[in-house]
């Protein structure tokens, strides 16, 4: 009974420590697809030729993203939430609500430039 006890205490203790984890995981790789985004962006601009303030479909910058891949296959977010739009010249962002559910572990400092 009292090993149940201290393994039910030591769960306590840890799960809101692994959530908090979890959710910064999900910031992480949000901010990387961003990144990715960025790139793919710029690499469009370069070579077609596009002026600043061109903006870009998804479709136009799935050929600069890795194939197979979540943002490759859907264009959104791990929470299903769209990226975009995008523009040359101009960082992507996060999407709001994404920011919002993301904001107890990454704040607006932690998104820069992509908020």
């Amino acid at each position: 009974m009292i090993v149940v006890t201290i393994i039910a205490l030591l769960a306590t203790i840890t799960a809101p420590s692994f959530l908090r984890s979890r959710k910064r995981t999900q910031a992480t790789r949000i901010l990387e697809d961003l990144r990715l985004i960025d790139h793919a962006i710029d690499q469009y601009a370069v070579e077609t030729n596009k002026i600043a303030g061109m903006r870009p479909t998804f479709t136009d910058l799935k050929p600069y993203l890795k194939a197979n891949t979540h943002l490759y296959n859907t264009g959104r977010d791990l929470f299903n939430r769209k990226y975009g739009p995008f523009a040359v010249d101009s960082p992507p962002v996060v999407p709001t609500r994404t920011f919002d559910w993301l904001s107890d572990v990454a704040d607006s400092t932690f998104w820069s430039p992509y908020y």
